[in-house]
């Protein structure tokens, strides 16, 4: 099965208590296409490069199934560049710099091999790129995820909700599920969001896990445990990765698969945080992955209280 993922594919430059990197590889598309294709090998990435970027990044996604028909790479441009100081909680960070650079005044093109995939995968952009990118499929996708963030809420809100109404699933983390229901328990927030179009909501919270809604039932997995944390940013678009690249693998949209995806998002999303930028998700292998996805099952599961 195939897989769309939009998003950015940029340069950042992170400060942690742990240290400091500069222009390492980020952007929302570059963690979720390597934590996707631990599950899938035939990804279509859709962003926008300046020729600055460097081709052995797009060599090694290439390697791993990633086709880059929807990659466009402007002539002289610079590609998105972030830079962000990170608080000592890990959780608080200040923008330091945002440069645009191509980014600006980008259009998506989904390349014609493309506009009949089942699976996509719209990371935290602009609403309206996110919502070129629907508008240029021919098919009724089977699950479409969405990722944004509060960002878009204060400067594009009408323009988000529209966006929202065409998805079957929304990853928000709990801060910004309050700001976009108006309701601080995130059961209620869930709710009101469900009113909105999306049939499942995803509430990442960091370090404490994540929480699903869909019709009713709620499912609660734990974040994976690390005795340090490094750089934290990327989590959130591996956990999205991870959890799109499973269903695609399933070629499924079921609860029990969705169950076994945030699964896996919180997995792979938890060896992001062990370096700066996409450094760890380059040496990961399915060994270790998959022996911490035992761990994390084998400490959040206990007995039954009751036989």
């Amino acid at each position: 099965m195939s897989l769309i993922a939009v998003g950015t594919v940029a340069f950042d430059s992170i400060k942690t208590p742990a240290g400091t990197a500069e222009r390492v590889v980020g952007g929302a598309a570059s963690y979720i296409c390597l934590a996707a294709s631990h599950f899938v090998k035939n990804q279509e990435l859709i962003s926008v490069i300046g020729e600055d970027f460097p081709q052995t990044f797009l060599d090694e996604l290439r390697l791993r199934g990633v086709n880059q028909s929807g990659l466009k790479i402007i002539e002289g441009g610079k590609s998105f560049f972030w830079e962000g100081s990170y608080h000592d909680d890990l959780i608080g960070r200040d923008t330091l710099v945002k440069e645009l650079n191509v980014l600006e005044g980008w259009e998506p093109k989904v390349p014609e091999e493309a506009v009949n995939t089942d699976f996509v995968m719209l990371g935290n952009l602009d609403p309206a790129v996110q919502a070129s990118v629907l508008d240029q499929l021919e098919n009724t996708p089977k699950i479409v995820v969405l990722d944004t963030m509060n960002f878009w809420m204060d400067i594009a809100l009408d323009s988000l909700k529209k966006v929202i109404k065409r998805v079957n699933v929304l990853m928000i983390n709990d801060d910004e599920a309050r700001q976009l229901s108006g309701q601080d328990s995130l059961s209620i927030a869930a709710k009101i969001i469900h009113e909105m179009g999306p049939e499942t909501v995803v509430i990442k919270k960091g370090e404490h896990g994540a929480i699903m809604f869909e019709g009713g039932k709620k499912f609660f997995a734990p974040a994976y445990p690390l005795d340090q944390v490094v750089d934290p940013t990327g989590a959130g678009d591996t956990f999205a990765g991870g959890f799109i690249g499973f269903l695609t693998n399933k070629n499924s949209s079921s609860w029990e698969n969705k169950k076994q995806a945030i699964v896996a998002g919180a997995v792979l999303a938890s060896f992001t945080c062990e370096a700066f930028g996409t450094e760890r998700l380059f040496s990961l292998n399915e060994t270790e992955w998959k022996s911490r996805a035992a761990e994390l099952q084998e400490m959040s599961l206990a007995n039954p209280l009751f036989s």
